[in-house]
């Protein structure tokens, strides 16, 4: 596979990444066994950039991550973050908890740096500029290498920038999910940050496996979004219908097509869709075998301006930093 610089930085990434956070909560059952044998499978056909954060399980998750790439720690990309406490306590990006998030995160993962550190989300007690000040000492220190933003807008983007380069902004991203294109995106290009779209799937809509919201189990939080509400949910499903038709001609997967669309973004896009299985990992790689034509790109563009629903619920909006 491929690998490209991450924005400004000298990190050598897959184009595609892989996000652990389901392998910890959120989307159902989880199995550490598996999700390691993920992990390890992942890093055997290329892929090397991983994504994980403190919060994913209150820990588990970094755990997790740190002990599968344990052996060829040097041979990957770690991205964490920090910012929301354990047990949703709420956000703390004071400085001094800063160095203690990512000290507690060392620990977790088994190393002694960070190559990209990520704010989780914007603390509004705290000034930005502090909680960046902090995040660079921690380069200085050697305990990360570069730092990352997630959920920020354009003027928080350029403020935290000043302080210190900012390497990538991880947003939420995908053909049903397209906000950032009305200035972030701009915004990365003009600083040299690259663009890490989570959730580049759906969280899963996109894939074609969800047909109804009563698919979503009792511990499932995709129930709670706008998006995936009756109503929305039958509405959106119009375009997977459509993602369906151009995958059947191309003979791949709505999914597949779903990431060669982010793909066609640029080269300073790096999605990182999430998954605990095996099958749908090699589904999620082969969309790099996948061109598509402008008719088809047009196509998905014009269809996906349909979507219903805002894509997290009050409560998850009031923490996207919009200022």
């Amino acid at each position: 596979m491929k690998k490209r610089k991450i924005g400004n930085s000298d990190l050598l990434a897959s184009s595609l990444g892989l996000g652990c956070m389901g392998m910890s909560e959120w989307y159902g059952p989880t199995n550490d066994e598996e999700s390691r044998a993920t992990i390890k499978a992942a890093f055997d056909m290329g892929l090397n950039f991983f994504d994980t954060a403190d919060v994913y399980g209150n820990g588990h998750n970094e755990t997790l991550l740190g002990k599968a790439v344990k052996g060829i720690r040097r041979q990957v990309v770690l991205a964490t973050k920090f910012g929301f406490l354990p047990n949703e306590a709420g956000l703390n990006a004071h400085p001094d908890y800063v160095k203690q998030a990512c000290d507690a995160s060392l620990s977790r993962l088994g190393t002694d740096y960070i190559d990209l550190y990520y704010l989780h989300r914007i603390d509004p007690k705290i000034p930005l500029t502090d909680t960046i000040g902090a995040m660079a000492d921690l380069v200085t220190e050697g305990k990360v290498r570069y730092v990352g933003l997630s959920e920020v807008s354009v003027a928080s983007l350029k403020l935290a920038n000043s302080v210190h380069p900012i390497t990538a902004l991880q947003t939420e991203y995908s053909i049903w999910v397209r906000d950032i294109e009305l200035d972030i995106m701009s915004a990365c290009r003009e600083l040299g940050v690259a663009i890490v779209p989570y959730s580049p799937l759906g969280r899963g809509f996109l894939t074609g496996k969800l047909t109804s919201p009563r698919q979503f189990g009792q511990r499932d939080y995709r129930k709670n979004i706008p998006l995936f509400q009756p109503g929305n949910f039958e509405a959106n499903l119009d375009i997977v219908k459509e993602l369906e038709k151009i995958a059947a001609s191309k003979k791949c997967k709505a999914s597949q097509v779903a990431l060669a669309w982010l793909n066609a973004q640029g080269h300073d896009v790096f999605p990182i869709p999430g998954t605990k299985r095996l099958t749908y990992l090699e589904e999620n790689i082969n969309s790099l075998k996948i061109t598509l034509t402008i008719d088809e790109l047009n196509r998905i563009n014009n269809f996906s301006l349909r979507v219903r629903g805002e894509r997290k619920n009050d409560e998850g909006m009031q923490l996207v930093d919009r200022s």
